[in-house]
C-alpha cells in the first residue's frame, strides 16, 4: 500500500525519499500548486496521480486522462510521477508531451479522452508545479471536486485497479496548431509582437501566428525556464512594457503577450499602451456581438463595468453576467449558461461554440484579436480602444497575504465593508451604493467608483483592482481607501505593484 501523505518532511533525509509530502494547502479553488521539493516531492505527486485515478473511477468517468507539461526543468518529472500513479489506479495515461494548457484541453476532444491532468504552474514563479485537472470537457475542477480529491490524497484512501497504461502521442503540437488555424487568412497585412516571456508559448505561438499571414516579431520566444527577463504573465507589468517598447520600436499594429502554458493573451496596442483584458473583452464583446445579437458574455468580478453599460453592446442586446474570478468558474460558468464567451480580467478568455469548445485559449484570444483588427481595416487597436467610453482601471495588484490567512482576511474586511453601508458611512468621500459579495468584496460608491478585494487562488496574496469612470484622482482615492481598509490587518504584506 503507498504511504499516506506527510504534510512536511526535511530534505536530504531517507524520510523524504521514502514518504510522500504533499502540503495540504497546494489544493486550490481549481487546480493545485507547490513549491516542488519544499511542499510537494516525487513521492507525493505519485500520491496525487493515484488519488486522481480514485476520483476518475468515484465519478464514473471511463478510466483515461490526458497529459502534458509545460517548459520547466522539473515538469517531465513532476509528470513521470504523476502517471505512476494513475497507472497504479488503473488509468490510461495519454502523454501528449510538451503542452500548452489549452493543447491538453483541446486533445481531450481530439483524442476522445474524458479527463484531463495538465502539469504546469502557469505563471508562477520558478520552483512552482501544478496540475490543472478536469473530468468533463470542456470544465476543469472547482472547489467540489477539489476538496474531495484533497479528501482522498491526504487521507491515503486510494483505489488501486489493473488495466493502467502508458501511450505517448507523438507530434500532437500539429495536430493542435492545424486546428487553429483552420481558418481563413487575414486580409490586413499586420505586424503582430508576439511575447512568450521564454515560456512554453513560444514553442507554438509565433507559428500560429504566421500561418494566419502576420508578420510577426518574436520577443523572449525561445524557451528558457529560467525565464531570464521576466515571468510569463501578460499581468505583469514588466512583461506587459517590455511588449510596448518592442511595439514601438517595430511600429507594429498589436502586441500579444502569452502567460507560461498558453492560456492567457495579453495585448499592447499600436502606440505601445497596454491594455486591460476586460476592457479587451468589452472590444471583442462588441466586434462578435455585430454577428451574434444577443449573446451572453459571462465576466469575473474584477472586470470593468462597461459590459453593463457600453451603449454599443446595449444597442447589440448583449446580456453580461458577473461572476466569480477564476478560470473554471469562468468556464462552468459559460458552458452552463451556453454563453457566446467568457472573458476574465487576468486575460483568460473562453470562446463557445461557434467560437470555439469552450475552455481558455490565450493563441484562440490572439487570433480573435487579429481577427478583430481584420474586420476594422479603417481602424487601428488604439482607434478600437478610444472608441470605448473612458474609465480609469488599476492593474490587478497583489498584496502578499499567506494561504493559512488570506480567506480570513477577506471576511474581515467584507464584516467593514457591510458595516460601514448599514451605518451611514462614507467611502473616498461617497456613500457606498452597492457591494457585491458573490467573490470577495466589490465595493461601488454613489459615483460608480468601484473597489474589489479578494483572495487569490493559487497564490499566497489577495486581489485589489479599482476603477472609477469620474477620473484617475477619484480611482486614486478609492485605492486609498480601500487599502486604509486592508492595513487593518496586519496580516497583508507589500504589493507586487501598485498605482
Amino acid at each position: 500500500m503507498f504511504p499516506k501523505p506527510q504534510p512536511e518532511l526535511h530534505r536530504n533525509t531517507a524520510a523524504y525519499e521514502q514518504q510522500p509530502m504533499v502540503k495540504p494547502t497546494g489544493f486550490r479553488e481549481y487546480d493545485t500548486r507547490w513549491l516542488f521539493e519544499k511542499e510537494i516531492n516525487l513521492m507525493g505527486v505519485t500520491a496525487l496521480g493515484l488519488g486522481l485515478g480514485t476520483l476518475i473511477h468515484e465519478f464514473g468517468v471511463r478510466p483515461e486522462v490526458v497529459t502534458g507539461h509545460d517548459f520547466r526543468s522539473y515538469s517531465s518529472s513532476i509528470k513521470a510521477a504523476l502517471t505512476t500513479g494513475l497507472a497504479a489506479a488503473g488509468i490510461k495515461v495519454h502523454d501528449i508531451g510538451l503542452a500548452l494548457s489549452p493543447m491538453a484541453y483541446f486533445a481531450q476532444f481530439a483524442l476522445d479522452v474524458p479527463a484531463v491532468a495538465m502539469v504546469t504552474a502557469s505563471h508562477n514563479d520558478n520552483g512552482w508545479t501544478g496540475v490543472k485537472m478536469g473530468t468533463q470537457r470542456p470544465v476543469t475542477f472547482g472547489p467540489d471536486e477539489m476538496s474531495r480529491l484533497k479528501e482522498i490524497v491526504l487521507s491515503g484512501a486510494y483505489r488501486y485497479a489493473d488495466g493502467g497504461g502508458y501511450r505517448f502521442i507523438p507530434d500532437f503540437a500539429t495536430r493542435y496548431i492545424d486546428d487553429l488555424t483552420k481558418r481563413e487568412k487575414i486580409r490586413r497585412k499586420l505586424k503582430v509582437v508576439c511575447a512568450c516571456g521564454n515560456g512554453t508559448a513560444g514553442a507554438f505561438a509565433p507559428k500560429v501566428l504566421a500561418r494566419l499571414g502576420c508578420e510577426v516579431i518574436p520577443l523572449d520566444t525561445e524557451l528558457d525556464f529560467t525565464f531570464p527577463h521576466y515571468n510569463p504573465n501578460p499581468e505583469d507589468m514588466k512583461m506587459l512594457h517590455a511588449m510596448a517598447a518592442k511595439v514601438r520600436e517595430t511600429d507594429a499594429d498589436v502586441g500579444l503577450g502569452f502567460d507560461g502554458d498558453g492560456d492567457r493573451c495579453g495585448v499592447v496596442d499600436n502606440h505601445g499602451e497596454e491594455i486591460f483584458a476586460d476592457k479587451i473583452g468589452v472590444m471583442l464583446a462588441r466586434d462578435l456581438s455585430k454577428l451574434h445579437r444577443g449573446a451572453i458574455f459571462v465576466v469575473d468580478v474584477k472586470s470593468t463595468g462597461l459590459f453593463l453599460t457600453d451603449p454599443v453592446l446595449l444597442q447589440n442586446g448583449v446580456k453580461a453576467d458577473y461572476w466569480k474570478t477564476g478560470h473554471s468558474y469562468i468556464k462552468r460558468r459559460v458552458t452552463d449558461l451556453k454563453a457566446l464567451a467568457g472573458f476574465e480580467k487576468s486575460g483568460h478568455f473562453f470562446f463557445n461554440t461557434p467560437l470555439g469548445r469552450g475552455y481558455d485559449d490565450g493563441l484562440l484570444t490572439g487570433i480573435r484579436v487579429v481577427e478583430m483588427l481584420d474586420h476594422n481595416p479603417d481602424k487601428s487597436m488604439a482607434d478600437l480602444y478610444a472608441d470605448l467610453p473612458k474609465t480609469w482601471g488599476s492593474p490587478t495588484m497583489a498584496p502578499h497575504c499567506s494561504d493559512e490567512s488570506k480567506y480570513q482576511v477577506v471576511e474581515k474586511v467584507l464584516a467593514k465593508l457591510k458595516s460601514m453601508r448599514e451605518q451611514g458611512d462614507v467611502l473616498a468621500g461617497q456613500p457606498i451604493r452597492d457591494l457585491v459579495t458573490v467573490n470577495g468584496a466589490r465595493v461601488t460608491t454613489k459615483d460608480g467608483t468601484w473597489g474589489l478585494v479578494r483572495a487569490s487562488s493559487n497564490k499566497p496574496e489577495l486581489v485589489v483592482v479599482i476603477e472609477s469612470p469620474v477620473s484617475e484622482a477619484r480611482m486614486r482615492e478609492m485605492f486609498a481607501a480601500v487599502d486604509a481598509v486592508l492595513r487593518e490587518n496586519p496580516e497583508v504584506g507589500a504589493y507586487n505593484q501598485t498605482i
